[in-house]
């Protein structure tokens, strides 16, 4: 599967940081959206279960595609091979970031 890419993906989702691995990433026809397919969860054996894993697993069962807002997008990798999927909780509500400005329609002035 040398080439087959896999991506790390890291994201806000509602004052939690997500880190996502997928083998599909590319910007939306949505503006202002990135869309991410074929998820990869726990392909590797093991006995102990994650319960972050977990909660991604069944937080993105059955979704075929995600669409991610540019603005919650804080890294994109391109790796060699998964590694464990993570949530992680913002400290300090997660006021802290400001979202980069996006370009927008201007009112003209007269």
């Amino acid at each position: 599967m040398a080439g087959v890419p896999t991506y790390k993906v890291v994201f806000y989702n509602q004052n939690q940081v997500f880190e996502v691995y997928c083998r599909a990433i590319y910007q939306s026809e949505m503006y202002g959206f990135i869309e991410i397919e074929e998820f990869v969860f726990g392909e590797r054996a093991q006995l102990v279960v994650d319960p972050g894993e977990e909660k991604l697993k069944n937080e993105f069962s059955g979704v075929k595609r995600s669409y991610i807002p540019l603005h919650s997008i804080v890294r994109i990798d391109e790796v060699e091979k998964e590694g464990q999927v993570k949530v992680t909780d913002v400290k300090g509500g997660g006021n802290s970031v400001t979202p980069f400005p996006m370009p927008g329609a201007t009112p003209k002035s007269e």
